[in-house]
């Protein structure tokens, strides 16, 4: 059975839904690919045991600690390639960040070959905000690309983790 549950963050409300075993969402209220799949509005609001893992998480996260999204129990639904991108997400140290191309190489390297694009349409459907922190990858450029919570919020999260300079 899923549960749902909503935490306050400095950038607005979130909620994070989960089943009896993992974190399967987190998403920013009026976000693009808001849990719709899953009918929030049919989904029950309780906190369970991990609820409270993530909101523990989370409240490490925004005091400026550096929580890794590895200790959480996580499945995020997605394809195989998605799979694949949302695991090299949780690599990304805090206050870094990749380009499209760079994880676009590292799945090239193991696997097959990968276009930045491809990775970008992956990283978009993350369903799993700032836990899978999405908001870390950038154009090679250094452009500050979509991200379905808005680019405000990933600038406010990039700041935030000091990967970009005031």
């Amino acid at each position: 059975m899923n549960y749902q549950t909503q935490y306050v963050s400095p950038l607005g409300i979130i909620t994070i839904l989960t089943d009896d075993q993992a974190i399967l969402g987190l998403w920013f209220e009026n976000q693009k690919h808001f849990g719709a799949k899953y009918g929030l509005d049919q989904i029950p609001t309780a906190a369970t045991p991990l609820h409270t893992q993530a909101t523990a998480w989370l409240d490490r996260y925004f005091a400026g600690q550096h929580p890794d999204p590895r200790d959480l129990p996580l499945a995020p639904a997605g394809t195989p390639f998605q799979q694949q991108v949302f695991t090299i997400l949780q690599t990304i140290p805090y206050g870094q960040t990749y380009t499209y191309q760079q994880i676009a190489d590292r799945i090239s390297a193991t696997d097959h070959h990968t276009a930045p694009r491809a990775v970008g349409g992956a990283v978009g459907h993350n369903p799993i905000s700032i836990i899978i922190p999405c908001h870390r990858v950038v154009g090679s450029d250094g452009n500050l690309t979509g991200y379905a919570g808005g680019i405000d919020r990933k600038i406010w999260l990039l700041h935030h983790e000091s990967a970009l300079l005031a």
